[in-house]
């Protein structure tokens, strides 16, 4: 019997991430998430997805290289993102501005491996820029420039934000390791269905940001932090949840398609939550997370996911509400372009079929007997 949104369904093979179910690990490339989130910097995490193996200190260094030089936008970026009107959400900017450079790349219809690999590191190079300039070049004459040095994280905080803060840069690391792969979810099967058509990388990354934008997908943090501004008080949150729930209205931040009990991610995100909200003295966004945590474990059975926690952190850095996805696209790039790649490398097209539900059988009428 066919399955509603393909749950349970295997479709292929993946040597890039590993979940497992029942005990509710997760590996990138054989390495556990809890290792790789708080130990290894997001550059480590990026090249070995792309990889397939954790870089040496040499490798470390050419590949930090390669993403310094790669991360200047070309000089007809600008005057487009210039033309678009304020209104537009920056995930719209960021899906168009994808393809845009994709029309700049000599290699843009190269789909050798070597090719997809130059274009991934490009692409996750110039995303924290491009996400800067999409808020900036509307209204700044003098958009912010990379740094000149730093982490990938601490570079993606200052271009958002203008904060030089090495502590929290960290935080957002943490969080960028976390997202940046999930297996088949939305986003990477929509990329990998493109890629197989052997479309261009910069086109099938353009398809995940669309898939992204989506509020059962990437948009989900951004409701959870809108949802804990609503509420506004800890004392307010069982009763708030109470109601919505009364109202069958769904609760966001909860829940998982695949993992059904807790989140190694979530449990990771919690954590740092906690540290990040004592440390600045302000536990008022913690202790509401938590309240609305139990209320939904009592009420309806159901985990938080990476989204839920993750809101109260981006909150807590001073984060802009309207980047939230935007950042999750500067984590999740590396997974997508890992996955285009190993679909490119293996290729068979994507081609499922669907159980037919409509008419058995009908006659053709004439048009002018109907």
């Amino acid at each position: 019997m066919p399955k509603p949104g393909l749950e349970g369904i295997v479709v292929g093979e993946s040597a890039i991430c590993q979940i497992d179910e029942t005990t509710g690990s997760l590996r990138y490339r054989g390495y556990l998430i809890e290792e790789l989130a708080e130990h290894a910097t997001f550059e480590e995490v990026a090249y070995l997805l792309l990889h397939e193996h954790l870089p040496s200190s040499i490798e470390l260094q050419s590949w930090q290289a390669e993403l310094e030089h790669a991360e200047q936008l070309p000089n007809l970026v600008r005057p487009f993102l210039q033309t678009i009107p304020s209104s537009v959400h920056l995930m719209d900017i960021l899906r168009t501005a994808v393809s845009f450079l994709g029309m700049t790349d000599p290699d843009n219809n190269n789909p050798s491996h070597e090719a997809n690999i130059r274009k991934a590191t490009s692409l996750i190079a110039k995303i924290p820029l491009l996400i800067s300039w999409a808020i900036q070049a509307r209204h700044d004459p003098l958009p912010l420039q990379p740094l000149s040095q730093g982490s990938f994280a601490g570079n993606l905080l200052y271009l958002i934000t203008g904060t030089i803060d090495p502590d929290k840069a960290k935080e957002l690391e943490i969080s960028l390791n976390l997202y940046a792969e999930h297996e088949l979810n939305a986003s990477t099967f929509a990329a990998r269905v493109t890629a197989s058509t052997l479309a261009d990388l910069y086109g099938a990354v353009a398809v995940a940001i669309a898939t992204l934008k989506g509020p059962l997908h990437g948009g989900a943090n951004e409701a959870v932090a809108v949802m804990l501004q609503t509420i506004g008080e800890p004392e307010k949150a069982k009763s708030w949840i109470h109601s919505r729930l009364t109202g069958k209205e769904r609760i966001t931040g909860f829940g998982h398609r695949v993992l059904k009990h807790e989140d190694p991610r979530t449990t990771i995100m919690k954590r740092r939550a906690e540290g990040l909200s004592q440390k600045l003295a302000d536990t008022r966004l913690y202790e509401m997370a938590e309240i609305i945590e139990q209320t939904m474990k009592e009420e309806k059975g159901l985990h938080p996911n990476l989204d839920f926690y993750t809101a109260v952190v981006y909150l807590l850095l001073s984060i802009p509400l309207e980047t939230f996805t935007p950042i999750f696209v500067a984590s999740r790039i590396t997974g997508w372009c890992a996955h285009i790649i190993e679909q490119q490398d293996h290729n068979r097209l994507i081609r499922p079929r669907a159980s037919y539900i409509g008419p058995s059988s009908r006659d053709f009428i004439p048009l002018h007997c109907r």
